[in-house]
C-alpha cells in the first residue's frame, strides 16, 4: 500500500483546501513514521459504478410469534414430514409492515393462550387445594390467601404467555397507558371493590358463614348469611333464598350489623301479653319453662323474662332467648315458644286477654230525645201485659 494516505494529509486538506498539497515521499515500502505528510488521490474507476458504493442489504419481514420459529425448527430436526408439513403452513402468510404473520403463527398463537389459560386455571386450583389442607390457617385467611394466589398464578401465566409469543412489552406502552385512563374512568368502582374485598378479608370484619343485617329496596331490614366474597360483590342468602349481591365497597365504608362478629350467641326478644287479673309470678313461669323447651335455645346463658310494662289491655312481657346458629331463623324460635306457651297457658288458666275499649258519650239534645222514646217506647210495652190480666 502506498502512503499516499496518512492522517496529516487529511488534516492538511481540511485547513488550507485551496493550497498546494506537499509532496509525499516515495513509497518504499517503508512503515509511515509520525510527522510524514501524504497526498490523498481519487482512485480512477470506470464510470459505471462508484468504487465506494456499497450493497444495502434490505430488511426481511420477522415473525410475528417468537415461538413459532423456534418450535418449527425443533420439529424440523426431529421429522423432516411434519417440519415439511410445518414449512407449507408457514408459506400460507402475509406480510404487513415489518411483519411475517402465517397460518402456522396463528396456530401456534391460539396454542401458546390456552396453555397458558390451562396453567392458571389448574394452577391456581392446585393452589387453593394446597391451601385448603394447610389447617393452621382459618377460613378467613385461607380465602385471602386463594385470592392473591389465584392472582399471581394468572399474572405469571400472563407474562410467559408473553415471552413465547415474542411480544416486546415497550410495544405495551400505548396500551398500558390506555389502559390505566380506563381504570381511572370506567374500571374505577371495579377495582375499588376489589382492593375492599381483600381488605375487608384480611381485618376479617366480615368473612363466609357471618350473619349480617341488610335493607332491602323497600327500606325493610332483614338479615342474612354471607355465602361468598367474590372480586366485585358479596353474596348474601335471607332465609327466603333471596341472593343479595352487594357490592365490596358497599360494606367498607357503610355501616354493617354483623350478628356474628365476635360470637355466634344472638339474643332476640319474644313479646308476651296477660291479663290483669292472671298472676304475674305463675306467668313468668311458665314463660321461662316454654322458653327452655325449644331445642334451639341456649341453657347458658339462660333465657330471662323481664316485666316491659303496663299496656291498655294486657300487662307486657318480653322474653330473652339465646341462640347460637342465627342462619337458621330466628321467626321459627319465636313461633315454637309461643306455641308452647299458648299450651301452658291454657293448662294453668292464666288469661291471654282481648283488647279493651271504653266508650264515651257526651250529652246532646238528639241524644237525649233518642235515649227518652226508647225508655218511653220499653215501658210502654211493659204496661200492656198488665192491663191484659
Amino acid at each position: 500500500m502506498s502512503s499516499a494516505f496518512s492522517p496529516n494529509a487529511a488534516t492538511d486538506a481540511v485547513l488550507n483546501p485551496q493550497g498546494t498539497a506537499s509532496p509525499s515521499p516515495t513509497p518504499t515500502g517503508e512503515p509511515l513514521e509520525a510527522g510524514e505528510q501524504v497526498i490523498l488521490q481519487p482512485v480512477p474507476t470506470d464510470g459505471s459504478t462508484a468504487a465506494s458504493t456499497m450493497p444495502t442489504p434490505e430488511a426481511s419481514p420477522t415473525d410475528s410469534v417468537k415461538a413459532a420459529d423456534e418450535i418449527a425448527q425443533a420439529v424440523g430436526e426431529q421429522s423432516q414430514t411434519i417440519g415439511d408439513v410445518i414449512g407449507s403452513l408457514d408459506g400460507m402468510a402475509i406480510n404487513v409492515g415489518s411483519m411475517h404473520i402465517s397460518v402456522w403463527d396463528g396456530i401456534v398463537f391460539l396454542a401458546v393462550v390456552a396453555a397458558v389459560f390451562a396453567f392458571a386455571f389448574f394452577g391456581s386450583k392446585l393452589a387453593h387445594m394446597g391451601l385448603a389442607r394447610a389447617t393452621k390457617l382459618d377460613q378467613t385467611r385461607r380465602l385471602l390467601a386463594e385470592k392473591i394466589v389465584t392472582i399471581v398464578v394468572w399474572g405469571m401465566a400472563f407474562f410467559i404467555g408473553i415471552d413465547l409469543l415474542g411480544i416486546d412489552l415497550t410495544a405495551l406502552a400505548v396500551f398500558s397507558g390506555a389502559f390505566g385512563l380506563a381504570i381511572g374512568f370506567g374500571l374505577q368502582k371495579t377495582f375499588g371493590n376489589l382492593i375492599a374485598g381483600i381488605i375487608l378479608l384480611m381485618d376479617k370484619s366480615i368473612k363466609p358463614g357471618d350473619v349480617i343485617a341488610i335493607a332491602d329496596q323497600a327500606g325493610v331490614s332483614t338479615f342474612g348469611q354471607i355465602r361468598k366474597i367474590g372480586i366485585r360483590a358479596v353474596s348474601i342468602t335471607t332465609r327466603d333464598q333471596k341472593e343479595y349481591l352487594i357490592p365490596n365497597e358497599n360494606l367498607m365504608i357503610n355501616q354493617v350489623e354483623n350478628w356474628s362478629y365476635s360470637s355466634r350467641n344472638v339474643r332476640m326478644q319474644v313479646p308476651v301479653g296477660v291479663s290483669y287479673h292472671a298472676d304475674i309470678d305463675k306467668a313468668e313461669e311458665l314463660m321461662l319453662e316454654a322458653a327452655l323447651s325449644c331445642d334451639r335455645v341456649l341453657k347458658s346463658p339462660p333465657p330471662t323474662v323481664w316485666l316491659d310494662g303496663y299496656g291498655d289491655s294486657s300487662v307486657n312481657f318480653i322474653i330473652h332467648v339465646w341462640i347460637t346458629d342465627p342462619e337458621a331463623g330466628i321467626g321459627n324460635v319465636k313461633s315454637a315458644v309461643l306455641k308452647k306457651l299458648w299450651h301452658l297457658f291454657q293448662d294453668h288458666d292464666v288469661e291471654i286477654p282481648f283488647p279493651q275499649r271504653d266508650i264515651n258519650l257526651r250529652s246532646a239534645e238528639g241524644l237525649d230525645q233518642l235515649i227518652a222514646a226508647l225508655e218511653q217506647k220499653r215501658s210502654g210495652s211493659k204496661a200492656k201485659p198488665a192491663a191484659k190480666e
